[in-house]
């Protein structure tokens, strides 16, 4: 393996960033500075961002994204003094944020390090990714918005199991509240006031009813969802409740949307949008098949263009014009997990391929 990935996984993975992100930003903006020539900086929300220029003038940019932030970790995931526990057995490294996304982070920064690139090349690392993206928004605002993207969220495991992917497109999340209000009244004359739980019934039927859209993109299907997952009402077991409210995640897929705003024609019924985490759709062929073949080229088996079934920030850049794929180490059930561990064999083939993607010239 190469040891600077080795070594820089365990260094970004020792150091907490569940509640505060501060210490491993100020790692990872210390080691771009003493590493690379690249011009580095830290935005207002936390971001690191930081560009090398290609040789010789161009118009585009490829950038390799990743996210600093972690889900808080499980009690054996941390020391007396509330440190990581980071492990090696069997060739994994174990600990919080191993395969979410530490080890392809680093992977990308030291392929970010060594390229010759092709075109002008940005290294960024958000915060708040799992709070919904709040800096990759951030960044976006500020202005970024390269011409492509390898987001190195997991795409290990999908095709065969040990095959790095090339996850293409990904599902969204819409996540809303139905609140049906009525008029509040005695059991005993449940005629006499209107039942919010009834008016609540009849909007999940109406939601039960609904056929979520799917989506082909680039040959990987994705098939939408939505599904009631939280009920809540009444105040006393001999009340007529006024109020109920239905919690509603929907699975998005690009393109179009269930009609979930079908439930407003319910008397007493409306529906709110809490989460809208956009899905992702590559709309460069090219650049697909340029990262597919990166791939390959990095290992025996034969990896393949996937969808992935939960959304990353490359949604967001997406639907700011940047054309994504996704490449990462993690496998499908290792993320946020009490066991959490990533192959270090895999972290060093994120970076072959980072490295052959920003050194392959895109076709003109």
């Amino acid at each position: 393996m190469t040891p600077a990935v080795r070594d820089l996984t365990e260094t970004l993975v020792s150091t907490p960033s569940h509640d505060d992100e501060t210490a491993v930003g100020d790692r990872i903006e210390r080691w771009l500075r003493a590493e690379t020539d690249a011009t580095v900086r830290r935005d207002e929300a936390g971001n690191v961002i930081a560009e090398r220029p290609a040789a010789g003038t161009v118009d585009d940019s490829l950038a390799l994204v990743g996210h600093h932030d972690v889900v808080p970790p499980a009690d054996q995931q941390t020391d007396a003094d509330g440190g990581y526990v980071v492990e090696e057995r069997d060739g994994r490294l174990h600990g919080r944020g191993t395969a979410d996304m530490k080890g392809a982070l680093a992977a990308a920064m030291v392929a970010f390090r060594d390229a010759e690139p092709a075109v002008d090349l940005v290294f960024a690392s958000f915060v708040g990714e799992e709070q919904g993206g709040v800096g990759a928004q951030a960044a976006i605002d500020d202005g970024f918005a390269p011409t492509w993207a390898v987001v190195t969220e997991g795409s290990t495991g999908y095709s065969a199991p040990g095959a790095t992917d090339v996850a293409v497109a990904h599902k969204g999340r819409r996540g809303s509240t139905i609140h049906a209000t009525g008029t509040a009244g005695h059991a005993s004359r449940p005629a006499d006031a209107e039942n919010a739980i009834y008016r609540a019934s009849d909007a999940v039927d109406v939601v039960r009813s609904l056929e979520a859209p799917d989506a082909t993109v680039l040959g990987a299907e994705l098939s939408g969802s939505v599904a009631v997952t939280e009920i809540e009402g009444g105040s006393a077991w001999n009340v007529i409740p006024d109020s109920c409210s239905v919690t509603v995640d929907e699975r998005t897929v690009p393109g179009e949307r269930a009609d979930l705003d079908r439930v407003e024609a319910i008397a007493g019924v409306e529906w709110t949008v809490d989460q809208d985490l956009p899905p992702m759709a590559c709309g460069d062929p090219a650049f697909a098949d340029r990262v597919l073949e990166a791939a390959a080229d990095a290992q025996s088996g034969e990896p393949q263009q996937v969808a992935k079934p939960h959304a990353t920030d490359a949604g967001w850049l997406a639907a700011a014009g940047t054309d994504c794929v996704i490449v990462g180490a993690a496998e499908p059930g290792e993320a946020h997990t009490a066991t959490e561990s990533v192959s270090l064999a895999v972290v060093d083939r994120c970076y072959e391929i980072y490295r052959a993607v920003a050194e392959s010239a895109p076709e003109t």
